[in-house]
């Protein structure tokens, strides 16, 4: 009778730990398919590396100057593309467009440390 039971429960924990886990995934595919808002930046990439222990994610950081002088606003962004990466790090410095999606609420910092996803990078002239 206790093995019975120990059996029930055994098997129920396992039933819960497998619906949390298809939750989980269920949440994150539907955070990473479904965009909050779409969007461009202008301006030029000051920082721009490969991070992260486990998951390594290419991470960004865009000066934008509104006026000769004035202090330019930090856009920070991510970079799930590796191509779109290497055209990043080619146009360093320099004046760039790049154009953005936004995943709101996105679990772990293995897909991006930010909620902005750069998916196109232009050179400005």
């Amino acid at each position: 009778m206790k093995t019975t039971l120990l059996r029930k429960v055994l098997g129920f924990l396992v039933g819960l730990l497998v619906l949390a886990a298809a939750g989980v995934a269920l949440y994150t595919w539907g955070a990473l398919k479904f965009t909050y808002s779409t969007g461009d930046r202008v301006g030029y990439v000051q920082k721009f590396s490969k991070k992260g222990w486990l998951c390594k994610t290419w991470e960004g950081e865009l000066a934008m100057v509104t006026l000769p002088g004035a202090i330019p606003e930090k856009f920070y962004f991510s970079v799930r593309d590796q191509g779109t990466a290497d055209e990043i790090n080619r146009l360093l410095g320099r004046r760039v467009y790049l154009k953005y999606v936004q995943h709101r609420g996105v679990p772990t910092t293995c897909f991006g440390e930010t909620e902005y996803f750069v998916d196109a990078v232009k050179l400005v002239e």
